[in-house]
């Protein structure tokens, strides 16, 4: 868990975002990638999430200091929200976490590797939740370390897991490996995107060992099924 980017950094990005003058690696064009992980369109899933049924007491800032707009909305086998993303490059240190490159680096995450060590934000594409408070308790939700997340963005499909735990107030974060592996920009300090990130966190699922990828895409790719079918 990273404390997230001060709200002028966002505005400005925002800003250069509209003026179409920020560079493209900084607005999150990393390189082309296919558009699903697996064989579930992010289209499909993006039509059963159009509705927000709120299961939240409140909502949550996106970044310290600004206004509360997102729910935790719930749907059949699943929980989701739509918010920004930043860049948790917590955990293990890496070539492209650690503390000399992420001023806010933390050599730990909330859950950890089969061996007892912490999560790899570089390689392993994880997702960080709230902190329980009396806006939600994602335990209480069926959402454990571990479970399984459809991240969406531009189109693209990423399976995650949840990895980590955040702010309390604050939502819309996941790994260095989440940004790259969806085209956007995955460094901590300049990186993630504003807006127009869809996380949809399925209900009593597990990916066991936490830090396999491959593990996640299988699991992911069922229950995205389940979730379209169901909804």
């Amino acid at each position: 868990m990273q404390i997230r980017r001060p709200p002028l950094a966002t505005a400005l990005s925002a800003a250069l975002l509209t003026t179409g003058i920020l560079p493209a690696h900084a607005s999150g064009a990393t390189g082309p990638r296919s558009i699903r992980e697996g064989s579930v369109d992010a289209a499909d899933l993006l039509a059963k999430v159009k509705t927000c049924r709120q299961i939240s007491n409140g909502k949550y800032r996106k970044v310290a200091g600004a206004s509360a707009t997102v729910p935790v909305c719930g749907k059949n086998g699943a929980v989701f929200w739509k918010a920004d993303m930043d860049i948790d490059c917590d955990g293990q240190r890496t070539t492209h976490c650690n503390e000399k490159i992420d001023p806010w680096f933390q050599n730990d995450t909330a859950f950890h590797q089969s061996n007892g060590l912490p999560l790899k934000s570089e390689s392993l594409p994880y997702v960080v939740v709230p902190s329980p408070s009396s806006i939600w308790n994602y335990a209480g939700a069926g959402i454990r370390g571990g479970s399984v997340v459809a991240v969406i963005y531009a189109g693209r499909v990423e399976y995650a897991v949840v990895g980590d735990a955040g702010p309390s107030k604050i939502i819309g974060e996941a790994s260095y490996a989440t940004a790259k592996a969806l085209g956007i920009n995955p460094d901590p300090v300049t990186g993630g995107v504003n807006s127009g990130v869809t996380y949809i966190l399925f209900k009593n699922s597990r990916v066991s060992p936490i830090e396999s990828h491959g593990a996640a895409v299988a699991l992911g790719e069922r229950l995205a099924r389940e979730f379209i079918a169901a909804n």
